[in-house]
């Protein structure tokens, strides 16, 4: 039995030296990959968590927290959530669901009797899937002027709703702030204290709180932005405009590394919770959305993927999963408008090459218009000549009104060489939903198009890799 035990470590040791010099390998990949974001974004600092199966693999400081003083990111380094905060809010109103103080398809009228008359087929479920119809911030809102929460639910009250609740999905921050004040309504606890109590501390998660102007938080990170390829500090915001429920968290790559191995251990909430938490939504005309409660949730190839992002106040973060493959990776930029979701993409793929969009097997092309039709709306994107005769009604306003943006985002890819099916279906009411691989010269994305018998878009998914 000796024997037998010793040569099975024998034959073990190579297979884990093996593995510990490929993890050193992917270590390394990742630094070099980091490194050529930071010059390419022109990202001060970033701060990066990898976990596999609950366990984590890397958590590394790039760069510098705070310019002024050069204070470099490590794994402490605390840097504002932006809208992955909202993903906490969503667990938080799930407590309440399983301790039986919130039903989910309740009306909102049972917990604001003071809501207007609009709201009467609005529910709880609504706000977390973004379906509510309630709208972002108004385009005249002073983000320089604090407010109440009753100061802030007296203008959300006011809005207008955008559409029928449940009829389709527009994200709502102002959805999200009344959530943290039904926390509030409920238990009585600001949301923040909420979130420490039944979160953080379970969790262990040491660093994470609600962002504060005036506490000295050890280890926080400074936001900032580029005016002219100018690094500048991002402007100032009201302080109670940064402890609202929509993503106003302070949190670390140690922070994240210790939820995901929570979510991984399915701990805090029950098992049914976690399953309507990442049930993909259907709206009223019974057409599945790739998002769960707030969750993005698109499909990857063969592959579920669940995140949320967010960016806010100079920092642009992300926190993905692959369930199936047991890996999340975390990543917090101190640069506005610099792209986490590309660079955790990035990251994704050193550790599993088949994730990326490149690796993705392409099928026989045997609808040769679609691709055609493809190839032309690719050409209108880049060329910002868009009509909304070419779109659903629902979905023309959203898409036109942030058309010259797309158009500039679409002309950075280059010259588009290639179009791949990946995926191919038709549904019963003849619906054709496809997915290319789009391959320009300087990147590479997927387009998933869901077409109508008349050939108007009704969907759209953009996936960068």
């Amino acid at each position: 039995m000796i024997r037998s035990f010793a040569v099975a470590v024998l034959l073990a040791a190579p297979a884990m030296l093996s593995a510990q010099i490929r993890l050193a390998e992917q270590i390394d990949s990742v630094d070099a990959y980091i490194a050529r974001v930071m010059v390419e974004q022109q990202v001060p600092g970033v701060s990066v968590a990898v976990i596999r199966n609950g366990q984590v693999v890397l958590t590394r400081g790039y760069g510098f927290a705070d310019l002024e003083h050069r204070v470099p990111v490590t794994p402490k380094t605390v840097f504002q959530s932006g809208s992955v905060g909202k993903a906490f809010t969503v667990m938080a109103v799930l407590m309440l669901v399983d301790d039986g103080r919130v039903a989910l398809d309740a009306p909102l009228t049972r917990y604001f009797p003071d809501a207007p008359p609009s709201w009467e087929a609005l529910t709880v479920r609504h706000l977390l899937e973004h379906t509510s119809g309630l709208p972002g911030y108004p385009e005249d809102f002073d983000f320089r002027k604090d407010r109440s929460e009753d100061e802030l639910f007296a203008l959300i009250r006011d809005q207008p709703l955008g559409f029928a609740a449940g009829a389709r999905r527009g994200y709502s921050n102002l959805g999200f702030i009344t959530l943290g004040i039904l926390v509030r309504r409920v238990t009585g606890m600001f949301y923040g204290d909420f979130l420490a109590e039944r979160i953080f501390r379970p969790a262990g998660m040491p660093t994470a709180r609600v962002n504060s102007e005036a506490d000295i938080v050890p280890d926080r990170a400074r936001g900032y932005r580029l005016v002219d390829s100018v690094i500048k500090h991002h402007e100032w915001v009201a302080p109670t405009l940064n402890t609202t429920a929509d993503g106003s968290l302070l949190l670390s790559a140690l922070d994240m590394a210790a939820w995901d191995a929570a979510l991984h251990e399915r701990r805090l909430l029950s098992a049914d919770s976690y399953a309507r938490m990442w049930t993909r939504l259907v709206t009223t005309d019974g057409t599945e959305q790739p998002f769960g409660l707030s969750w993005q949730m698109p499909d990857v190839g063969t592959q579920r993927l669940i995140e949320h992002s967010g960016g806010w106040q100079g920092f642009t973060a992300n926190y993905s999963r692959y369930p199936a493959k047991g890996l999340s990776v975390a990543v917090f930029l101190n640069r506005r408008a610099a792209d986490p979701i590309r660079v955790t993409r990035g990251i994704q793929r050193i550790f599993h090459p088949e994730l990326g969009i490149a690796g993705m097997p392409a099928l026989a092309e045997s609808d040769p218009e679609m691709a055609a039709f493809v190839r032309a709306f690719v050409a209108d994107v880049s060329a910002n000549r868009l009509r909304a005769s070419q779109f659903a009604p629902a979905l023309a306003d959203e898409i036109l009104a942030g058309a010259d943006r797309v158009a500039e985002r679409f002309r950075s890819y280059g010259t588009l060489v290639r179009v791949d099916l990946l995926s191919r279906s038709v549904t019963p009411d003849d619906v054709r939903r496809v997915t290319y691989r789009l391959s320009f010269t300087a990147r590479q994305i997927l387009i998933r198009l869901d077409r109508d018998a008349r050939g108007v878009i009704i969907d759209i998914q953009v996936q960068e890799d």
